[in-house]
């Protein structure tokens, strides 16, 4: 008897989708897209098969939480900005990176990071009057300019930490 009074037509479903999608617009939260997308979805099934409202409310709250589980869990990490880029240039300094071109005392070599700092994986750089290698793990110490200073990881294990 309940089932007549509340009588919900698939094209309800299909509104309520369409207003949770165009709701997301307006609200950047990734939260109403999914609600929407079960709610379209709820649309499609109870177009094709008799289904009671109980169960399609139930199917609903399922695709749902289906939906945002996913989405925070699985696709949201993948597009985390991991590089540093539109950031001071005082967060590259005690980054780590592989020298690709060493230095010379006449032209600067290049240092390659493994996640891009600032934008860039490779940067210009100059030591302190130390010898590096290809090859050699470098820290970054300072910036002068466009260029970083770097030092060498074996001669930054050699000073004491204080405490």
């Amino acid at each position: 008897m309940m089932e007549t009074l509340w009588m919900i037509e698939p094209w309800h479903w299909l509104v309520l989708g369409f207003v949770l999608l165009i709701v997301e617009m307006f609200v950047p939260t990734f939260a109403s897209l999914w609600f929407g997308a079960a709610a379209i979805i709820v649309a499609a099934l109870s177009w094709l098969l008799p289904i009671s409202l109980t169960i399609q409310i139930v199917i609903w709250l399922i695709l749902s939480a289906v939906f945002l589980l996913a989405w925070f869990k699985f696709i949201k990490p993948l597009s985390v900005d991991r590089t540093k880029a539109g950031l001071g240039g005082s967060v590259i300094i005690g980054e780590t990176g592989m020298i690709i071109v060493p230095p010379q005392p006449e032209r600067a070599g290049m240092v390659r990071f493994s996640v891009p700092i600032v934008g860039a994986a490779e940067w210009m750089c100059r030591t302190q009057g130390e010898q590096v290698a290809v090859g050699d793990r470098v820290i970054v110490t300072d910036i002068v300019g466009n260029e970083l200073v770097v030092s060498s990881m074996k001669s930054q294990a050699a000073i004491p930490k204080s405490m």
